[in-house]
């Protein structure tokens, strides 16, 4: 008897415990930081929401409509999923059926040997020198690559100028314009050393939307 006491004791105590940790931790730690935030990073913490002209909104910040994320990237495609060629594109992505699903975010997990991406790299590599107009050997790694989350919104400032010539001339631009609207949204490493120089691509095309022509 005396055993099934402390039993019925022990399992009681580790119930309360369970509740109480849940409640501290599952609840209330969660409700802390949504909390703090939404008071010293509203705009972050809703998503990084841009509109049209490239301003932050949605959350408490106001504005337009979103159009998209600066965290996120976005396919500047046709219905067709071709390319648009009067927009600078992201390198390719694995998250999703279509790519850069929020929802979906992933690599394709396939290893640096496995002969489907090799065959994959290949025709991306063959398909942008096409687009491009340049040799197979100048399109950098990130642009027959997918990032690790399938999400990334920049490239590398290497491939941004490979697109410069077909871009401008979609556009009906001088190339050294374009080029030099590249060159302006280069991002440096954080802090100086950390990451690499990159280009957010929704913020260069809408930067390009508002040229004038």
């Amino acid at each position: 008897m005396s055993n099934l006491r402390g039993t019925v004791r022990i399992t009681g105590v580790a119930v309360r415990a369970m509740l109480v940790l849940t409640l501290l931790l599952g609840v209330g730690y969660t409700l802390v930081l949504t909390g703090v935030g939404q008071l010293v990073l509203p705009w972050q913490s809703n998503g990084s929401l841009v509109d049209a002209k490239g301003n932050a909104t949605g959350g408490w910040t106001g504005g337009d409509a979103p159009v998209g994320s600066a965290l996120i990237g976005q396919s500047f495609t046709d219905a067709k999923g071709d390319a648009l060629p009067q927009y600078f594109q992201l390198r390719p992505s694995a998250a999703g059926e279509k790519g850069y699903d929020p929802t979906a975010s992933g690599g394709s997990n396939l290893g640096p040997n496995n002969p489907d991406l090799v065959k994959a790299i290949a025709e991306r590599r063959a398909t942008i020198a096409a687009r491009e107009h340049v040799a197979e050997s100048a399109v950098p790694a990130d642009a027959v690559t997918a990032s690790a989350s399938g999400l990334d919104p920049h490239i590398s400032p290497e491939y941004a100028l490979l697109q410069v010539n077909r871009v401008a001339e979609a556009r009906g631009l001088e190339a050294s314009a374009v080029r030099a609207l590249v060159e302006s949204r280069i991002q440096t490493r954080d802090a100086g050393f950390l990451g690499e120089e990159r280009v957010n691509v929704l913020a260069l095309n809408q930067a390009l939307d508002a040229l004038p022509r």
